[in-house]
């Protein structure tokens, strides 16, 4: 049987935890927008359900979200099987997403990193390769202090150790990040 009330005290838990990073979240559409204004993109990386919301907010950007405006340079980096599965399989998963951050980035641009535990190590060596590069790097992670945390230029920590109820707050952070774009651009 479904307990309602007690994963409707664990949603609003997490999503609380967004609303009181708000400072931080105004932080990130100045950056994304100072980013792409100067010819930059946002690059997206994460594992399994991450990976999916990776996909998905690389498509509000070069799509739209709510408003028709122009498309926003944005990648997921989760999304060539063709890549994922020669990288993978001529040298190592772990740095499947790190070798496209080398390829793909340049200085200005920005990682969106995606991990609820944020110690992915793909994600983590991908987040280092693109501070080396000069690229402003954002985690989006759960409540415990993690390798990603600890590098991030800017760390959304969702206050939950449930994956779904982190997800969930991940996918508002980044809606949030859509809407704070939508103002900017045309």
């Amino acid at each position: 049987m479904i307990d309602f009330e007690k994963a409707r005290l664990s949603h609003l838990q997490a999503i609380d935890s967004v609303f009181s990073q708000r400072d931080k979240i105004e932080v990130l559409v100045a950056q994304v927008v100072a980013s792409l204004q100067a010819g930059g993109k946002v690059l997206w990386c994460g594992n399994g359900g991450s990976a999916a919301d990776a996909q998905h907010m690389a498509a509000e950007l070069m799509v739209r979200y709510v408003k028709n405006r122009r498309p926003l340079a944005s990648i997921a980096l989760t999304t060539d099987s063709s890549l994922l599965t020669a990288h993978s399989n001529d040298f190592e998963f772990d740095t499947v997403f790190a070798r496209q951050v080398e390829a793909l980035a340049k200085p200005g641009d920005v990682l969106m990193s995606l991990s609820t535990s944020g110690n992915s190590r793909n994600v983590v060596l991908a987040q280092q390769q693109a501070k080396d590069m000069g690229c402003f790097c954002v985690a989006l992670t759960g409540a415990k202090p993690s390798a990603l945390s600890a590098q991030a230029d800017l760390c959304f920590q969702v206050n939950s150790d449930a994956t779904a109820r982190i997800q969930e707050a991940h996918a508002l952070i980044s809606h949030l990040l859509c809407e704070g774009l939508d103002s900017h651009f045309d």
